[in-house]
């Protein structure tokens, strides 16, 4: 009878979460025990290379695995104002980005596994082709085994694929959205969570149907390998927390990603 019931009982769900962390503006420490992926900042919208490094080494020693922040060299605004940039000029920034952190990383037994963009670069690529192409060019150059971190059905992550690199769909435990899919700007009213309780409960409805509430009401699909957890928003840890253990009541397994 437990061998029938094993034959067709669902394999477990089971979800990635990860946060941007080595920014000097949240609680490293904490949120390194609750996720499973780190989105570690290059130093061009955050981070001092001492820092960069504390965090890798936190980061393998709780055996969370890193990915490669990247930016627009934009430390005064956050990375978060969009800018002009020329393909071999954003290549190059992006390529030293990824290899300055890999190089920290190994130095502590680490190693950089994926790519994200970060801040008004990540929301760029959704849509714009030629900063798109030279993201995906940037990674392909450095490693063309690197993973790919981005919003489902981006113009980066069809790049991405079709240049034969892994991807990794994105989620946004914190965050509004709009009924395109894209995140709410973060200038617009409501575009970023409060509540501990209703973050976490979308976190499960979007992990276990595909589904969430848009800022308009309407429902729009979400298939995500990944959920962040900003870790420089305001309770940004008991949010994370929050999710956690909604998701352990809901039977849902936190756990590094096979990509």
């Amino acid at each position: 009878m437990t061998a029938d019931r094993a034959s067709v009982d669902p394999a477990p769900i089971r979800i990635d979460l990860n946060a941007d962390l080595g920014e000097g503006v949240g609680d490293d420490e904490a949120m390194l025990t609750i996720v499973t992926s780190a989105n570690i900042a290059c130093g061009f919208h955050a981070g001092t290379p001492a820092d960069l490094l504390a965090t890798c080494r936190a980061a393998v020693s709780a055996g969370v695995r890193i990915g490669a922040q990247v930016s627009y060299p934009d430390r005064a605004g956050f990375g978060r104002r969009f800018m002009e940039m020329s393909t071999p000029d954003l290549i190059a920034d992006l390529v030293y980005q990824i290899g300055a952190l890999d190089a920290l990383a190994r130095s502590v037994g680490g190693t950089v596994t994926y790519v994200k963009p970060h801040g008004a670069l990540y929301n760029t690529v959704v849509h714009h082709d030629q900063q798109a192409d030279a993201v995906v060019a940037a990674i392909r150059d450095v490693n063309p085994g690197l993973a790919v971190m981005g919003l489902p059905n981006s113009v980066v992550l069809a790049r991405a694929e079709r240049a034969g690199l892994p991807i990794i769909t994105e989620a946004f435990a914190d965050r509004a959205y709009t009924p395109a899919g894209t995140l709410v700007p973060r200038t617009e009213q409501g575009a970023v969570l409060s509540d501990s309780t209703e973050i976490a409960r979308r976190v499960v409805e979007m992990t276990t149907t595909g589904r969430l509430t848009a800022i308009d009401g309407t429902v729009v699909g979400v298939a995500a390998d990944s959920i962040c957890l900003h870790g420089d928003t305001p309770g940004a840890v008991c949010h994370a927390r929050a999710v956690r253990e909604a998701l352990a009541r809901a039977g849902i397994e936190v756990a590094r990603s096979r990509w």
